[in-house]
């Protein structure tokens, strides 16, 4: 075997077996929360009939981080506004872990998962930007993963770096930032 078809069935492999793995839908275990993980509250007051599905998209991301943790307001402030409107659906971070979301019924009334949406907005948030144009798998990729994409969770990409915004060691400035998807 010349090097060069060694190289061409080592890529072969690697390329079969990433697509493999990258299609498998596999749960993995819940990240356990410390005591250095970073509470943030949200307020669903506002969010009509988006109220479970944002719960549902906190809930991907407590399953999927263990720096920070998204917990319904129980009175008084809250870091994250949730609000209903008939736009599309957008994020305006004031700064890490605060600000407000809308869940656009533009979106939801095209076909997109209201739960992908609501993860995705709230993925804002937590400091991701969108990734588009971006796959199915990316879940800040939003509206270009396309209307028949339900993959409601972050990639490991997309994990890591909220651990990382979350984990003490954060270099970056979040400043205000407006992401309409």
């Amino acid at each position: 075997m010349t090097l060069r078809n060694a190289a061409r069935a080592l890529v072969t492999l690697l390329v079969v077996t990433l697509t493999w793995t990258v299609g498998q839908a596999s749960a993995a275990p819940a990240p356990q929360a410390s005591a250095a993980t970073v509470v943030l509250t949200y307020d669903t007051s506002g969010a009509e009939e988006f109220v479970d599905a944002v719960h549902a998209g906190a809930e991907v991301w407590n399953e999927s981080v263990a720096n920070v943790r998204l917990e319904p307001a129980t009175g008084g402030s809250a870091n994250i506004e949730i609000v209903a409107d008939d736009g599309w659906p957008r994020a305006l971070t004031t700064s890490l872990g605060n600000g407000i979301v809308w869940m656009g019924r533009q979106a939801v009334n095209d076909g997109y998962d209201v739960i992908r949406i609501a993860a995705h907005e709230l993925g804002h948030i937590l400091g991701l930007p969108d990734i588009k144009p971006g796959p199915c798998s990316s879940l800040m990729s939003g509206s270009t993963g396309g209307v028949g994409c339900t993959n409601r969770y972050p990639n490991a990409a997309e994990r890591a770096e909220v651990e990382d915004n979350f984990g003490g060691f954060a270099t970056a400035t979040f400043e205000p930032r407006m992401y309409v998807d």
